[in-house]
């Protein structure tokens, strides 16, 4: 069966599909190869760098360590039975705050209740015997200085006496001694804090070995916040809390430091450096009263070490670090830049006070350093005003091809296939 031969209007639909592939492979060539020239002439400094600067201030400048810390309860317990008995009640929700002496749990009472009753009576027994020894030593006393018996005989009943002594403090002890098992088999919260889940259930043998207990009790009111600051701010902290006298204000702020959670002060510094991270251990207390700090809980936290008036301040992004120690790259009035080595010294905040380098009314890069060199030739703008024109063009579409932007070259990428 031969082939039909092709008809003049699938031939010149052919033709034209053909001219718009190589229309289209051409415009994607021509484009590419301009915006490769662009970036080349980029590269080899042919324009000025756009950046954004910042002003150097002198001002009074707030000192601040920041750390990672954990939240430590003040104080943390596992309540156990002092005695063997079955659990017979629980008197508290778990996740409940409790107070010092509150009752948490009973064990079965009643052989404590039978223990302590064996001893009062034993001790009652011995009473009696006790009293009737006394009565006896009295009448051979008496009968003694009448002549009437033997020295010997007064002496034995006077050592039966002080055994019987003995033996009722032996019983008093007994009946002491059951009396507190009795009230073991009421178990009290030893402190102040709020209770977690409980380790055992009702009906179950407790043991006073138990390594569980019965419930663990944490102390959140008030609680403490460990944190660590590296060898090289001791002295800082040291002077800072001698100034203070040590009553150095401490902020803990949430895991991504945008909400502040409690404000405290420094409690205690570590008596010696760690040498294995090299730093030092700090702890902070904070009242709590919100129950915003929760234990195990990791915050950031501000450690406040008062001012340093007069301070000259930059944004701490224009420092960089270098083969000469640290610099920045100041506006000089004809629109270039040059390299400034300084003296960074305490960081405050978003700043870093300069001890030496820089005066107070210079301009700083702080963004668009990576370009740089000395004496590049720069063009200031408002990265604030830029980042708002940018996200309105994405809002409104790509940009056109011809702008040669990261849009055209998609385009045309999408034209060639």
């Amino acid at each position: 069966m031969s082939a039909s031969p092709a008809t003049p209007k699938a031939t010149l639909r052919n033709v034209s599909l053909l001219l718009l592939m190589l229309a289209a492979a051409g415009w994607w060539w021509s484009s590419h190869r301009t915006a490769a020239s662009d970036a080349t002439g980029a590269r080899r400094g042919g324009g000025p760098v756009a950046v954004a600067v910042a002003t150097v201030t002198q001002q009074d400048a707030p000192l601040q360590l920041s750390a990672l810390g954990t939240v430590t309860a003040t104080n943390t317990v596992t309540v156990h039975s002092r005695v063997d008995g079955q659990l017979m009640a629980l008197h508290f929700d778990e996740g409940q705050l409790v107070q010092k002496g509150q009752l948490l749990a009973e064990l079965d009472p009643r052989p404590f209740q039978a223990a302590l009753t064996q001893a009062e009576g034993q001790l009652m027994r011995d009473q009696a015997l006790l009293q009737n020894a006394r009565l006896d030593l009295a009448r051979y006393q008496q009968l003694l200085a009448q002549n009437s018996i033997a020295k010997q005989q007064v002496d034995t009943q006077q050592a039966l006496v002080a055994q019987y002594q003995g033996t009722v403090k032996l019983d008093q002890g007994a009946v002491a001694t059951a009396r507190l098992q009795l009230d073991y088999s009421r178990i009290t919260a030893p402190l102040s804090g709020r209770v977690g889940l409980r380790q055992v259930d009702l009906g179950n043998i407790v043991h006073s070995s138990d390594s569980n207990g019965v419930v663990v009790i944490t102390q959140t009111q008030p609680i403490n916040v460990l944190f660590a600051v590296p060898e090289t701010s001791l002295s800082q902290v040291l002077a800072a809390a001698r100034t203070a006298k040590g009553k150095l204000q401490v902020e803990a702020w949430d895991r991504d430091n945008r909400h502040k959670l409690a404000d405290g002060e420094l409690l205690a510094i570590d008596n010696q450096l760690s040498t294995t991270t090299g730093t030092v251990n700090l702890k902070a207390r904070f009242a709590n009263a919100d129950a915003a700090l929760f234990p195990n809980q990791f915050v950031n936290v501000h450690l406040q070490l008062g001012d340093q008036p007069n301070a000259i301040v930059v944004p701490s992004v224009a420092l960089q670090q270098g083969k000469v120690g640290s610099y920045v790259y100041t506006v000089n009035p004809d629109q270039t830049v040059s390299i400034n080595k300084v003296k960074a010294g305490a960081v405050s905040g978003d700043n870093t006070i300069i001890e030496e380098g820089v005066k107070a009314g210079q301009k700083v890069v702080v963004d668009g350093l990576d370009k740089l060199r000395e004496g590049a030739q720069i063009k200031v703008i408002d990265r604030a005003t830029q980042s708002a024109v940018e996200g309105s063009s994405k809002g409104r579409g790509k940009p056109h091809a011809a702008s040669g932007g990261w849009g055209g070259q998609r385009q045309h990428a999408s034209a060639a296939n």
